[in-house]
């Protein structure tokens, strides 16, 4: 379950930092001030309005959108097939040789 509810109670009720809300929370800094700007574009404060839930405040900041967006940013997958062919074609090679090509940093000179 999230913890929207607490973060905006820290916020504005406590005066806390993003940073010690997260720590206090034990979540990740970006988590936290997602919540903060998501609250701030649906014109949600504190204190909430009386007889709000965790549920319809988690409507009203999120929508539809599933709990996990982590399923959604898979980074995509490399061409499996064609790494195991090269590995096999050429004795020294290795993972990181095979991807420094496909990478815009490779090289020895780190432009990026």
């Amino acid at each position: 379950m999230r913890k929207v509810k607490e973060v905006l109670r820290l916020r504005f009720e406590l005066r806390f930092g993003q940073r010690q809300i997260a720590r206090s929370r034990r979540m990740g800094l970006s988590t936290v001030h997602e919540y903060l700007e998501r609250a701030e574009a649906a014109g949600v404060g504190w204190p909430l309005p009386e007889g709000w839930s965790e549920e319809e405040l988690e409507a009203k900041l999120f929508g539809q959108q599933p709990v996990s967006p982590r399923a959604a940013r898979q980074r995509p997958q490399p061409d499996w097939k064609t790494i195991h062919e090269q590995l096999q074609q050429h004795r020294y090679l290795t993972l990181q040789l095979v991807w420094e090509p496909a990478s815009p940093c490779s090289g020895r000179r780190k432009t990026c």
